[in-house]
């Protein structure tokens, strides 16, 4: 076999040498991913169910008398307090009909005195045997004829200051009413005209509706730990959020349950009760409230951030200590404390990539910054963002 020339054997070596270390150079670095130990803690599953808030006490104000509408005592959505004054009724025809009352009052007991005076006469003059029987029973139904007539015109008497005093409309609760839905110098009908409506805000109630399904689970966790939903609710705590994603859930209880299923929506009518020093909450706004629905058990939470997808399932990756990624499939509950509970595929014990999967290929490894989550997420920023450095956001 012919020697090859110097030159050309010392060419290859260099060729050969440049590749390898274009090939070293080539190689990508380690992928820089932030990775933390799930959260392992006691929790309780909650259901969220979409209802609305509804005034514990309504009233529409009407007047129990009619007349022309002369004064109003109020600024249209203001809070009253009860028994403040709102309206006014035009006084003069019932201060007229209490004049005349108390005139008729005023004959009858002068009535009643001339036969109370007649029959004791009578009566005296009878045991003389100077007036006959049948002119002091005569004297005697006069006396109480006359009694009676004072009774009634007494009743009159009331009956006209009692509409002297139904003229004056107050507020029948403490709340925030209406504006007012009729202007001064319009007719009154008496009972039918609708002034306005006042509606209770402190404390508020919440109405939803819960399905068949959960009923049932509900009342087989009732019979476990003796708090019974179809009882006036139990008595269970739960939270309500709003549109306003500023304001922090609010705390209630449930107090009240129907007693039987809706035949047409397969669907029970469960009520919360809410303080609301604040007013915050009004009647008719939608809210998500969150009902306990299970026992406490241990659970392993993860950030959303931490969920990555392969086709149509869910996973995780874990990391070891020499940056190796190793893909697990997870089974996902429900979101709890900021994170998402995972049902099954982990023990808890992993460490996963909580920021950067953006970075994972296959094959590659990475570069792990180890943070420590909190036991609870900021519901501002996710923890994984705000503890990672260097990282995709």
């Amino acid at each position: 076999m012919p020697m090859l020339p110097r030159a050309i054997l010392f060419s290859c070596v260099i060729t050969v040498f440049s590749g390898a270390q274009a090939l070293a150079q080539s190689a990508p670095p380690a992928a820089p991913v932030t990775v933390a130990k799930p959260v392992v803690r006691e929790v309780i599953d909650s259901d969220e169910f979409i209802g609305r808030f509804q005034a514990v006490d309504e009233v529409s104000v009407r007047s129990r008398v009619g007349g022309y509408l002369q004064e109003v005592h109020f600024k249209d959505g203001t809070m009253v307090k009860q028994g403040d004054l709102l309206f006014v009724i035009d006084q003069r025809p019932f201060i007229t009909t209490l004049n005349e009352a108390t005139a008729s009052l005023e004959v009858a007991k002068s009535s009643l005195t001339l036969a109370d005076a007649q029959f004791k006469r009578t009566e005296s003059l009878s045991t003389t045997g100077s007036q006959s029987a049948s002119n002091l029973d005569d004297r005697r139904r006069d006396l109480i004829s006359a009694q009676a007539n004072v009774r009634g015109a007494e009743a009159a008497v009331d009956r006209a200051n009692l509409d002297m005093d139904f003229t004056k409309i107050t507020a029948p609760l403490s709340g925030r009413i209406d504006r007012r839905l009729i202007s001064v110098g319009n007719l009154v009908q008496a009972d039918q005209t609708i002034l306005t409506t006042i509606v209770s805000l402190d404390p508020i109630d919440f109405y939803f509706d819960v399905d068949e399904r959960r009923l049932l689970s509900y009342a087989d966790e009732a019979r476990k730990n003796g708090s019974v939903l179809q009882q006036g609710g139990g008595g269970l705590n739960v939270t309500v959020t709003i549109a306003d994603s500023r304001q922090q859930p609010f705390k209630g209880k449930l107090d009240f349950a129907e007693n039987r299923v809706d035949n047409a929506t397969g669907t029970i009518r469960v009520r919360a009760t809410f303080p609301n020093p604040k007013l915050i909450l009004q009647p008719g706004l939608f809210g998500r409230i969150q009902v306990q629905g299970s026992n406490s058990y241990k659970a392993i939470l993860v950030p959303d951030e931490a969920i990555g997808s392969d086709q149509n399932q869910r996973v995780v990756y874990a990391v070891d200590t020499a940056g190796n990624i190793t893909p697990k499939s997870v089974r996902l509950g429900p979101k709890l404390y900021g994170y998402r509970v995972i049902r099954d595929g982990m023990t808890g014990d992993e460490t996963i990539i909580v920021n950067g999967l953006m970075r994972v290929r296959p094959g590659v490894k990475v570069a792990p910054q180890l943070i420590e989550l909190p036991q609870e997420a900021s519901n501002d920023e996710p923890p994984a963002q705000a503890d990672a450095q260097g990282t995709d956001q």
